[in-house]
């Protein structure tokens, strides 16, 4: 029986009534201020040079913002849409090498050009994804390592970017108590809006056919969803982050090497991180890249730079997923005991 237009309109009215009822219930379980409070200390923290010399927590928390950006951007692939990928460092280094290259030859600031690497990582991302993303499971991430070695041998013997030796980068003339700031102030913008992004991502109907293919792939085809389409666009925003990032780290640094960028710890991390904080959470990622931050300073500091420091580490993180096998966020909020300054999703 065909429904009028008249009853119609009552049902979508209805409908819309019952969504704006769990939107105002959700919103109750959510601190909003929270994300918006860290932000506002993070970015009065550069205060602190006014009164002593605080490089070292500057450089902390940048490295922290920098891990954020990356592992949130991961986090697009591997979390909402279930992709796991151990190569993308290799966007890392892409967005390293543009931006760096133009800075040593033409004196551009990596931090101007950290969207443009983005846009070339992202167009990078959709051709890799045009080939990788026909393969699932062990097979794609099988592949997604197979690309950093093929980086690694093309850059360590490119020597138009220097080879294994790299390039030296101009370091900036700001005063040695300053000289972090703009990097501080980049990464710290850079991950705010990769956390906004993913956010944004999520609630869209875009991150809603990508959490339809990580629950079943095949059912989402069968919905209707163009998977393949959709899944290569998650692959080069994902990238795209990922390259923004590596765009003004190699500025930070100084210089850009192949095994700066390429070295299989830096994808590790993103997906340890993921997985620790929350995979296809909001929050996850941010929560993640500061515990392991933390631990790995913790454990470098008492332990020293050894094999140790990493079997501690890996130990942390084997008890951890025992307790929260689903992340610190997401066992949370399965179990109800999600504190609302976490609930970011």
């Amino acid at each position: 029986m065909t429904m009028s237009l008249d009853q119609t309109s009552s049902v979508l009215a209805a409908r819309k009534a019952h969504n704006e009822k769990l939107a105002a219930r959700a919103d109750k379980t959510r601190a909003v201020w929270f994300p918006w409070t860290v932000l506002a200390l993070f970015l009065a923290l550069p205060a602190l040079q006014f009164v002593g010399n605080y490089n070292y927590v500057l450089h902390l928390v940048l490295f922290t913002a920098c891990y954020v950006t990356m592992a949130s951007g991961w986090n697009i692939l591997g979390g909402f849409t279930g992709y796991i990928s151990l190569g993308h460092n290799v966007f890392f280094a892409i967005g390293g090498y543009f931006a760096g290259m133009i800075l040593a030859r033409y004196g551009i600031s990596t931090i101007l050009l950290a969207p443009l690497a983005g846009v070339v990582c992202a167009a990078f991302g959709y051709l890799i994804g045009r080939v990788t993303l026909k393969t699932r499971g062990p097979s794609f991430i099988i592949s997604s390592l197979a690309l950093v070695m093929i980086a690694r041998i093309l850059f360590d013997h490119w020597s138009f970017v220097g080879g294994a030796n790299g390039v030296a980068l101009p370091a900036t003339e700001l005063p040695l108590a300053w000289a972090k700031l703009p990097y501080y102030y980049a990464f710290i913008v850079l991950a705010a809006f990769s956390v906004w992004a993913s956010y944004k991502i999520k609630h869209s109907k875009f991150g809603l056919g990508l959490r339809a293919i990580s629950k079943d792939e095949i059912k989402a085809e069968s919905a209707g969803i163009d998977t393949r389409t959709y899944k290569v666009l998650a692959f080069a925003i994902s990238g795209a982050f990922v390259g923004m990032a590596g765009a003004i780290w190699g500025e930070y640094l100084t210089y850009i090497r192949p095994n700066i960028f390429l070295l299989i710890l830096v994808s590790v991390n993103m997906v340890l991180m993921c997985i620790l904080g929350g995979k296809g959470t909001v929050a996850g990622p941010v929560i993640g890249a500061v515990l392991i931050v933390i631990f790995n300073e913790l454990f470098v500091a008492t332990l020293g730079a050894s094999e140790i420091n990493i079997l501690a580490t890996g130990a942390v993180m084997a008890l951890a997923l025992m307790f929260f096998p689903l992340g610190i966020i997401g066992t949370l909020a399965r179990n109800g005991r999600l504190p609302r300054v976490l609930n970011w999703d």
